[in-house]
């Protein structure tokens, strides 16, 4: 405990992604008092086209009241 899911578009070099994922299991330990051996990091990639539909329907939209960090933007096709 924790695992960690980072959504991102895919892309993004192996490099950039360890170091994302490293930084994150170091706040984890500072912050949270984790145990760095409980701690799990996992990335998700999706092409730009798949973003609206696959991550920020269910993930953001559908699930407003669980961020606490909100995205400034809105997807075409939400937009009314």
């Amino acid at each position: 405990m924790p695992h960690i899911i980072v959504k991102l578009w895919s892309g993004k070099d192996e490099v950039k992604k360890q170091k994302l994922a490293d930084g994150i299991k170091q706040l984890t330990v500072e912050i949270l008092g984790t145990p760095e051996s409980s701690i799990s990091v996992a990335f998700e990639e999706f092409s730009p086209e798949e973003w609206p539909l696959l991550v920020y329907g269910p993930d953001i939209l559908d699930k407003e009241d669980t961020l606490y960090v909100k995205p400034g933007y809105l997807p075409e096709i939400f937009k009314k």
